[in-house]
């Protein structure tokens, strides 16, 4: 006859068998980090939904701050569905360029930055000028540009322009296009269908502003006395055409009669089926300068999480940034050049962690915010330590190929979930910004996931805060007052 106690040893083992077995069975179906996994820091690293950071292959608009605002523009990426809704049946589609494309672009992007805030002796080629292919280098262009839609001339026509802080000419596409026109979305304007176009002269004082809005010194028609503007960008895209003042209507009660603009007659380049640029940069010439009386130098912006969502470009101050949640940075003025909004960047942490980068390799650069170039670059001192930390937080998760200017890539194909360091940055009047959960990565695929940083070649470049780092955040230009403010989760 069994003993009690043999009873409850023997009920033991069969206990252990089945949850020894148990372990075994979740061991082969993966689970095995999840029995000795501690939950993650929140303080200190981000936790998301692998497939949270992947566009969907359908618009989402937001109905999240651009209706509130009463002078405001969606914005949406000009290579995303929410682009692709409004293409025009009659238009051929706009292919999307590879990853490796859009970063090579940004890059040629940031050579050009370089070149015009500190050009190098030696650079011959970019301090030329000819009025009908301008070859200097006056401004910049890149393939991670976002859009918004404006209304253009009398009857207004819809034209889908890249917004670029980093540019001061606004410009479109204009019949009857005498040498070259590219595909765009919408029909090209047309200004003799306009009632409110009309040509600047060569002799205005306006059409000399040209040279230090486009690098480029104006040209003159000979039939007609028209001043006319030439643009050449960093990646070989170019713009030339008349200079002409027309009604630019932002929204129905938002209208500007005169405004200066670009008519492009000669235009090639990567500028992704829209319809030209909007320039939001310093220059007298900017919509910023140009809309001043109304809105006293005064915007702001999100971008959002993907390309798939859409954002808001807002102007005045009843156009967002009246917000307590706003911390405002003095603006800088080193090394930013005439068209570039500068910040003053004291530090970098990661993960919370502050990292060992001394002051005078921030301060000896100088550091532009740019609404165009997609990558964050910082001086090749700063990204080392930075990238140093992020690899020592991902140590967990198996490396990937390089992309290009991404060095530091993961193969994530194998998780549903993602942990990685925060990071934040700390700006001049003691303000300390946390980027969102998505404005750290760059998402090829869920097999090459990198971080979204890059060095520049040497300490002494400007750095570049890039538009991968502002998604979702509430970004505000008080030029007027001098200084750039940062509120989270401005958009979806």
């Amino acid at each position: 006859m069994a003993t009690p106690a043999f009873i409850a040893n023997k009920y033991f083992i069969l206990v252990c068998v089945f949850v020894c077995l148990d372990i075994l069975s979740s061991l082969d179906k993966g689970f095995a980090l999840r029995l000795t996994e501690t939950p993650a820091d929140t303080t200190k690293t981000h936790l998301l939904q692998l497939n949270s950071l992947l566009p969907a292959s359908t618009c989402s608009p937001s109905t999240r701050g651009h209706d509130r605002k009463k002078a405001s523009l969606e914005v949406v990426h000009r290579h995303g569905p929410c682009s692709k809704r409004n293409q025009h049946k009659t238009q051929t589609p706009t292919p999307t360029p590879t990853h490796t494309e859009i970063l090579q672009q940004d890059q040629a992007r940031v050579n050009s930055i370089h070149a015009r805030v500190s050009p190098k002796k030696g650079d011959d080629d970019l301090q030329q000028s000819d009025t009908s292919i301008p070859a200097k280098s006056g401004s910049v262009v890149g393939s991670g540009n976002y859009i918004v839609t404006v209304g253009l001339g009398s009857p207004a026509k819809q034209l889908s322009l890249i917004f670029d802080t980093g540019s001061d000419l606004t410009w479109t596409q204009c019949q009857p296009c005498v040498k070259s026109c590219y595909k765009q979305k919408e029909p090209i304007f047309d200004p003799s269908l306009s009632k409110s176009y009309a040509n600047i002269s060569c002799n205005s004082p306006v059409c000399s502003q040209l040279i230090s809005a486009t690098g480029n010194t104006p040209g003159c028609s000979s039939g007609t006395s028209t001043c006319i503007y030439g643009i050449q960008y960093g990646d070989q895209s170019f713009s030339v055409g008349y200079f002409g003042k027309e009604r630019l209507t932002l929204t129905s009660t938002d209208v500007f009669d005169g405004f200066l603009f670009g008519c492009g007659q000669n235009n090639q380049g990567l500028f992704g089926g829209s319809a030209g640029l909007l320039g939001l940069g310093r220059n007298k010439i900017s919509l910023v300068e140009q809309s001043a009386p109304k809105y006293g130098r005064y915007f702001s912006y999100c971008l959002p999480s993907t390309s798939s969502s859409t954002g808001y470009l807002s102007f005045g101050r009843g156009g967002g940034g009246s917000s307590s949640a706003v911390k405002f940075t003095p603006l800088s003025t080193v090394s930013q050049g005439g068209s570039f909004y500068g910040l003053s960047v004291v530090g970098i942490s990661v993960g919370g962690r502050q990292l060992s980068i001394p002051a005078s390799v921030f301060s000896s650069s100088g550091t532009i915010i740019d609404s165009g170039t997609v990558i964050t670059r910082l001086p090749a001192t700063a990204y080392s330590a930075l990238r140093d930390a992020f690899r020592q937080g991902m140590k967990s998760y198996p490396q990937a190929e390089a992309l290009s200017i991404l060095d530091t890539c993961y193969d994530l194909s194998g998780s549903k979930t993602v942990s990685y360091p925060k990071i934040a940055f700390a700006f001049g009047g003691g303000v300390t910004l946390d980027l969102d959960a998505t404005g750290i990565l760059y998402v090829a695929s869920v097999s090459q996931v990198c971080l979204a940083f890059a060095g520049n070649s040497d300490d002494s470049d400007i750095a570049i805060f890039g538009n991968v780092q502002q998604k979702r955040l509430q970004v505000v230009y008080d030029v007027a007052g001098g200084k750039v403010g940062f509120a989270p989760a401005g958009c979806p």
